[in-house]
């Protein structure tokens, strides 16, 4: 983890919160009515775990994430869980934050800046958006100027505030973890 040695049982305990984090972040969620992608702070979480547990714990920690939601525990938007989630039009987000951790946790260092946590974050949430917008139009037949409005757009002010937040917070936390 990001040039700190901790032993194996550390960061699995590590990854293990941060991917309940992930969890409680996906329960905060506002559903919108004219998409099934709810507002939510489940990319918060995983920029937080990319950006302070490193590329190979973070992309650990929201896989398993993924996985325990797959096999049927409620840890998805709505209390939902299940490998339908999964297949469903939100089910690319899902598998994107794996990719999302993973990027972010690539980029952050333990001296990066406000500037390179925040480009960190950045790069993460467009491949989370890639693949979550891929496959939203792929499961629902939808053409990409639609999934834009309905997937990217109105999502892109939240995640400004989630990206301001979470470059502070990685900076402040980044010491005490």
């Amino acid at each position: 983890m990001q040039n700190i040695t901790y032993n194996k049982t550390t960061c699995m305990a590590l990854a293990g919160l941060f991917a309940a984090l992930t969890a409680v972040g996906s329960w905060i969620s506002i559903p919108l009515g004219f998409t099934p992608v709810p507002m939510n702070l489940a990319t918060l979480a995983v920029f937080l775990t990319g950006g302070l547990l490193g590329a190979k714990y973070g992309a650990v920690s929201t896989a398993v994430y993924a996985m325990v939601g797959a096999v049927g525990a409620p840890v998805f938007a709505g209390f939902r869980g299940g490998f339908s989630v999964i297949a469903g039009p939100t089910g690319g987000y899902i598998v994107g934050y794996i990719l999302a951790a993973f990027i972010v946790g690539i980029i952050v260092t333990k001296e990066s800046g406000i500037v390179r946590t925040a480009a960190a974050m950045i790069a993460g949430l467009a491949a989370c958006y890639a693949l979550g917008t891929a496959w939203f139009m792929v499961s629902t037949n939808t053409g990409f100027g639609a999934a834009m409005v309905a997937c990217v757009i109105p999502f892109l002010p939240g995640d400004a505030i989630k990206i301001t937040a979470g470059t502070i917070l990685i900076r402040k936390l980044r010491k005490h973890i």
